[in-house]
């Protein structure tokens, strides 16, 4: 077996390579008339890591509008962040409905 010595320490490489992004997804909470503005602030804070005046916003509207965008993620994260939502919800017997929808 003969090694080619013009070849040794050349480095491959691969041009024209397209690396695509990921698809982003917003996270969306939903009004509904049971669950308190102070348990929508919590989950925003503990699911979304928003600072108190953000999450407070971001509920206003929620309650104002019917709806709010709470971040905007790869599909697996915004799927990991609905479902969190849903048990923390359930977990303290409020409706909270959240849903993810694509950018």
């Amino acid at each position: 077996m003969s090694i080619n010595s013009e070849n040794q320490g050349d480095i491959l490489t691969q041009k024209d390579v397209d690396i695509k992004e990921p698809k982003l997804f917003k996270v969306l909470l939903h009004n509904d008339n049971y669950t308190t503005m102070e348990f929508v602030v919590k989950v925003l804070e503990t699911v979304f890591h928003k600072a108190p005046a953000e999450a407070t916003q971001i509920m206003m509207n929620v309650h104002r509008k019917g709806v709010g965008v709470c971040g905007i993620y790869p599909y697996d994260v915004a799927e990991s962040k609905v479902a969190q939502v849903h048990v923390m919800a359930k977990q303290n017997q409020f409706p909270l409905k959240s849903s993810m929808e694509e950018v």
